[in-house]
């Protein structure tokens, strides 16, 4: 039975019911958070709230709960779902109103949604046993707060859409002036002979939890050079590795662009070194 919560309540996902007026339905108004757990252990927690704090104050819905209180209905949640490897979607929307508008009133009581899911085992540092993903390239037609992880997502789905109907893992995006921004459901970062890169963080791409520890981790416990600057494509299609991060994939190898290898056309040897130090690391966020 997968349990759920629902503004206040726990209950199983069969009893869930939310008004068709809510605001998160008919525009989708609203944020959202996936933390991943493994055997109940968390990964990245209090990034993941500060985050979300981040986008309710951008979004200006008023949410009476502290990071406390999160705490314990994952942990409830957790418990109730079997623990095991779960990813966990927190969802607030403005909430619902007896009509239809673009403006809204200030007093709306948001809408608390929460429920885990199954996700695979643990990332490891194994060429053998890590998933390798094919991607393609497009440029971004995404709206210009991409920064905001909000659950109006129809531009990513749009992106994404485009690599399944190419039987292709992603979609990497690339703004006006032929730059690279993120994928439509990833960071990215390109390391080209020897040097790690990644996107700077503005409206263009979301601040990724993944990008955020990975960063950090690289900087703290290994020599090699990460930078976060302007990628050009013609430097991603040129790249001797490619990586998506994301909270479900972590640090995923790409070895497939538009048709083409990247690099050797298989995992590289400084992926294997960043996935290994995230691994050692990913708890203590």
């Amino acid at each position: 039975m997968n349990m759920i919560y629902l503004n206040g309540q726990f209950m199983p996902i069969e009893q869930a019911r939310i008004s068709p007026m809510d605001r998160g339905f008919l525009f989708g108004d609203g944020i959202y958070e996936v933390i991943p757990s493994y055997q109940g252990r968390m990964v990245g927690f209090a990034l993941h709230m500060a985050r979300l704090k981040q986008g309710l104050a951008a979004l200006e819905i008023r949410l009476d709960m502290d990071t406390a209180r999160w705490q314990g209905i994952i942990e409830q949640l957790l418990d109730a779902n079997g623990k095991g490897n779960l990813g966990i979607y927190l969802h607030v929307s403005r909430g619902m109103e007896t009509r239809r508008a673009h403006a809204y009133p200030d007093n709306l009581e948001p809408t608390v949604f929460a429920f885990t899911f199954e996700i695979p085992t643990e990332p490891v540092a194994d060429a053998s046993k890590t998933p390798v993903f094919r991607v393609v390239s497009e440029q971004d037609k995404r709206w210009k707060r991409c920064n905001i992880k909000s659950t109006a997502l129809l531009g990513n789905i749009m992106h994404y859409r485009t690599g399944q109907k190419r039987q292709m893992n992603e979609v990497l995006l690339f703004n006006e002036a032929n730059e690279l921004t993120e994928a439509a459901s990833c960071n990215v970062f390109v390391v080209t002979q020897g040097r790690i890169a990644t996107p700077p963080l503005d409206h263009q791409l979301l601040p990724g939890i993944t990008r955020h520890m990975l960063l950090d981790i690289l900087r703290q416990y290994s020599e090699l050079p990460v930078d976060e600057r302007i990628i050009s494509m013609d430097e991603v299609r040129s790249a001797d590795e490619i990586w998506l991060t994301s909270s479900s994939k972590e640090v995923a190898p790409v070895v497939e662009l538009d048709g083409k290898p990247v690099g050797q056309g298989k995992t590289g040897p400084i992926w294997q070194q960043a996935q290994a130090l995230f691994s050692a690391h990913k708890y203590e966020y």
